[in-house]
């Protein structure tokens, strides 16, 4: 690991420093013109630090505030507390309290970095609780979302606007890689009927006591998801992302997830997340984006939650779906690939088996380094403890569940 990677290199002395320091492992032809040989082995320096040793992972925390504050109630009340309401300022004490927990409970061993919420980040100030033990602070970059014009069940996500000043301020808070996170629908090939009308009423004058006067509107189900345009937006906007990210000293995670909540089977899944992935490089490398400088966290193609197939799915069928679509469409120079669902722990590993035991020919065995990026997953535990007030038992499961994911990574076996 380089040995500035959590402080800003600004003084030329440090540059020199670090060109000669041998952590220039990964040799690679550079364009003058994009990019500084300083640069760029700092960016490829953190990201294969991202994923190596193999086995470690990256844990995410982070989920908007309201979301946080949710996540805790609802801890809460299934460990039996009556729920209490809290003033903002307690909220607020609350979240920095959790977060200052698990962060002085994170294994180095397991886990190679962690996703801050810019709250976190800029007003806790808690980087440097991981920095400080070998751990990499990142943040996330992505804003709201917002549906996309002419198709409204799709949607864009903001936060491209202001985005190289707030990753530059991040950077000075310690953070030395960014998430970005856009949702893609995907359903069935086979499109539902034509548009239906539905009759309904609206208030005319739009307030509640207003009169009411009938109106017919059409709910369409025949489109297949994703659009062109959902996929083109989708990709443009992560390199857009990505190339930002990196002019501002950042290592780029891109998060194409898609959504499972239609009628997909498992072959659909893996042609949308291998179109989408495809298409998402296609834009990065017109954005001039240093790909070994760069992540994905994707999600596992899987059949939708409205197919028949969904409970019948096997983790092996699942699993080959996953190596295919990662060896046909993330380009050999990407260190690695975070995979984003929470509660498939068994197909990190089958995915891992896979490419552990594939023969020297096969093109899983050129698979890049495979592990997770869970939130979830490794905190739900931890936070049932936490809520009632047990510090040391809501460490001692984070290390548990961190090293469950570990495992499943480095040896394809889950506990």
């Amino acid at each position: 690991m380089p040995h500035n990677l959590f402080s800003v290199p600004d003084d030329p002395s440090e540059r020199r420093r670090d060109q000669v320091s041998g952590h220039s492992a990964v040799q690679v032809f550079l364009s003058p013109k994009l990019y500084s040989r300083f640069d760029a082995h700092e960016l490829i320096a953190a990201a294969h630090s991202l994923v190596s040793p193999r086995g470690r992972g990256v844990y995410a925390t982070d989920e908007a505030p309201d979301v946080m504050d949710g996540t805790l109630v609802m801890a809460m009340e299934e460990a039996g507390n009556r729920h209490t309401r809290f003033t903002e300022e307690k909220r607020r004490e609350r979240r920095k309290a959790w977060k200052e927990c698990v962060y002085s409970a994170v294994p180095s061993d397991h886990i190679s970095g962690v996703i801050l919420h810019p709250e976190t980040l800029h007003t806790f100030h808690l980087a440097p609780l991981l920095s400080d033990r070998g751990i990499i602070p990142g943040v996330r970059a992505n804003a709201e979302l917002t549906p996309l014009p002419r198709s409204e069940d799709e949607f864009l996500v903001e936060g491209l606007d202001g985005l190289l000043g707030r990753m530059q301020a991040a950077r000075g808070e310690g953070a030395r890689f960014s998430k970005f996170r856009v949702p893609i629908m995907c359903g069935s090939v086979t499109p539902g009927p034509p548009p239906v009308p539905v009759e309904s009423t609206e208030n005319e004058g739009g307030d509640e006591g207003g009169q009411k006067k009938p109106y017919t509107s059409t709910v369409d189900t025949s489109t297949i998801f994703p659009t062109q345009l959902a996929l083109e937006t989708v990709a443009e906007t992560l390199a857009r992302f990505a190339a930002i990210s990196q002019q501002a000293g950042l290592v780029p995670i891109v998060e194409p997830d898609v959504d499972f909540s239609r009628d997909a089977d498992l072959a659909r899944s893996a042609e949308v997340h291998e179109r989408a992935i495809a298409l998402i490089y296609e834009r990065m490398r017109a954005h001039g984006v240093l790909l070994e400088g760069s992540l994905i966290k994707p999600s596992f193609p899987q059949p939708g939650l409205q197919h028949p197939s969904r409970d019948k799915v096997t983790a092996e069928e699942i699993a080959l779906a996953t190596a295919t679509v990662i060896s046909r469409s993330v380009p050999s120079a990407v260190p690695g690939v975070l995979f984003l669902s929470e509660t498939a722990t068994n197909y990190l590993a089958k995915v891992n088996q896979l490419a552990l035991n594939s023969p020297p020919g096969s093109p899983f065995a050129r698979l890049p380094a495979l592990s997770f990026s869970f939130g979830r997953a490794l905190q739900a535990e931890p936070m049932k403890h936490w809520v009632k007030g047990d510090e040391e038992a809501t460490k001692a499961s984070l290390v548990k569940w961190s090293k469950i994911c570990y495992d499943a990574v480095l040896s394809g076996a889950v506990a």
